[in-house]
């Protein structure tokens, strides 16, 4: 019988032996579980080696307060959560939306609620009224937690059915008072045994194409899951752990939760009023950070910085989200001496794919499958090929991080029973297991027949010295039936000029096949996002289909024909040269 314990210390055993890892890694058996009470109260906070270590590491950098709390304590805070949260009313399989940043009671509830064997709906605090009426009406909510700028937002959601937890000072009527948990004992005792198909956290999806789906996880598949996760991170025990997430994102319950904590690591948080990458480079490098993660947009922030003089003790330097062009990559590397590993996974699983620590690294590629994972990639018809759909194999082979399924209108769920299942991701694989991130399926486009990634022309765009990000999407042609084209933000201080235009025409043409070249060119102020940062290039291409010049996210257009300097040279006898 493969324990939690035992899967964990193979893993850290193999860190850096991928090969091994791979082959001889099992997930934990499926029996009653509960991560909290067992690893997280049973271990982490109990162990001499490890109750005094520093859990939780809160820096706010507007006021210079910091909170720190160890694994005890932690302990003990999330037990006397739990007993005013049962106080309340709030029973096993009740629903719960979690509405707070980055503050202590963000981890206390999460705690707290798995205890419990209450389900977690994370919610970033961006969320719209109308999007909270959704998530409380869809995820049938019966209780909120939420801080004082939310308040306004919830009037008149928060009836006499759901219960609404106040955090912050001047509690309105009708609301419970957070400040009341200290009232609580610091002991807990659970109802019952926790199964492992019990649910514990509902996502719903950023939606980028369609209305948010809710992905349910249960109290096996995202915390033993994430032991993938903490693989693919680099991390030890001891370590101080940034991860740079909002909450109520998947990422953040990966990388500011399970993945650190199961390696008995530190997890720090850096609230800034305003992001800015000095002032994290400084909180980094006196805090000792060892381990570092980041979505792309932030990478591209950091490397303006003079990066050499902030290494501190980082060993590991992660990236996720979307995939690293390259120069960004190669620019961190010169400054610290560190390459930042890839890493690919769904709100629907956990870290699938990665470049895991002490391995080769094909910089580009997100590496290879990760310990528990048995990924394919397969055409539509399911066979195996060179370039297809990630699928993960299922039955005896179905990794512990994989999602429940999509929770429907009745209760019920879908979507990852069967042989297989589809990440509607696409990659491709080289002839040593690396692969390579294409796209998703529904972004891929064909142009005169030729399969089109978007990531792979935005990879080279985004090397511009004046381009801060882009988007490709196919754009109507009567010819090649559709061609590709650029939506373009530039960085500050550079004017959208036809000659800004034109060097990026260039130099584009002169880094892709004629049959890839950017046809088309867009400057906009900015690009439409889902409320968790991804770009909606769905959006975008619904736009050029419908052929809408009014719409609010549309600029100064320009195409290659605009410049007399891009026009094909033609041979006397034959064919454009170019082309």
């Amino acid at each position: 019988m493969t324990t939690f314990r035992d899967a964990r210390h193979f893993l850290l055993e193999h860190r850096t032996d991928y090969s091994a890892a791979v082959a001889g890694f099992r997930w934990p058996d499926p029996a009653p579980f509960n991560w909290v009470l067992d690893w997280f109260d049973g271990e982490l906070a109990s162990n001499p080696e490890s109750r005094d270590r520093l859990a939780l590491w809160i820096v706010e950098t507007a006021t210079g307060i910091e909170t720190k709390l160890s694994f005890k304590e932690l302990s003990c805070r999330s037990n006397q959560v739990a007993n005013f949260l049962r106080a309340s009313g709030l029973r096993r399989g009740d629903h719960l939306l979690l509405l707070l940043g980055n503050i202590l009671p963000l981890w206390e509830t999460m705690l707290a609620a798995m205890k419990l064997g209450i389900v977690i709906i994370p919610a970033t605090t961006l969320l719209t009224r109308e999007e909270l009426s959704d998530r409380l009406e869809r995820g049938r909510v019966k209780a909120v937690v939420a801080s004082s700028d939310q308040v306004a937002k919830l009037e008149g959601l928060c009836n006499s059915s759901v219960t609404c937890v106040h955090v912050g000072s001047a509690t309105p009527p009708g609301w419970h008072d957070y400040q009341d948990v200290s009232y609580h004992s610091e002991a807990f005792a659970p109802d019952d045994p926790t199964q492992p198909d019990d649910p514990l956290l509902l996502y719903f999806t950023s939606g980028t194409t369609a209305k948010p789906k809710l992905v349910r996880h249960t109290q096996r598949s995202y915390p033993v899951g994430a032991l993938s996760t903490m693989y693919w991170l680099g991390l030890q025990p001891g370590d101080i752990h940034l991860n740079v997430s909002s909450p109520g994102w998947a990422k953040h319950a990966w990388s500011s939760v399970f993945a650190p904590w199961n390696a008995g690591a530190t997890v720090l948080a850096v609230n800034q009023p305003h992001f800015e990458a000095r002032s994290l480079l400084d909180v980094m490098a006196r805090c000792g950070v060892t381990t570092f993660c980041a979505p792309p947009t932030v990478w591209r922030r950091l490397i303006q910085e003079d990066l050499a003089g902030y290494k501190g003790v980082l060993r590991e330097v992660c990236g996720s989200g979307e995939p690293l062009n390259p120069e960004t990559i190669e620019q961190v590397r010169a400054a610290w001496g560190l390459t930042i590993r890839d890493g690919y996974g769904q709100t629907e699983t956990t870290a699938q794919i990665g470049n895991s620590p002490g391995q080769a690294i094909k910089v580009g590629t997100m590496g290879r499958p990760l310990p528990g994972y048995p990924v394919r990639l397969l055409d539509l018809d399911g066979n195996m090929t060179q370039e297809g759909e990630i699928c993960l194999a299922l039955g005896e082979l179905r990794p512990a991080g994989l999602m429940q399924g999509y929770q429907n209108a009745d209760g019920t769920v879908s979507g990852a029973e069967g042989a297989l299942y589809r990440t509607g991701d696409i990659a491709f694989a080289d002839e040593d297991g690396y692969l390579t991130f294409v796209g998703r399926s529904d972004d891929v486009f064909k142009s005169s027949d030729y399969r089109i990634s978007p990531f792979e022309l935005e990879s080279v765009l985004i090397e511009h010295d004046a381009v801060a990000e882009a988007a490709v999407v196919p754009a109507p042609d009567a010819i090649r039936l559709s061609v590709p084209k650029a939506y373009v933000s530039l960085i500050p201080g550079v004017e959208p000029s036809p000659e800004t235009v034109l060097s990026i025409f260039q130099y584009s043409h002169a880094r892709l096949a004629p049959f890839k070249r950017i046809r088309q060119i867009e400057i906009v102020p900015e690009l439409p996002r889902t409320i968790s940062g991804k770009i909606k290039r769905g959006q975008l291409r619904r736009q050029e289909q419908a052929k809408d010049r009014g719409g609010p996210l549309r600029g100064v257009e320009y195409a290659e024909s605009d410049f007399a300097e891009l026009q094909v040279r033609r041979s006397p006898t034959g064919p454009a040269s170019s082309e």
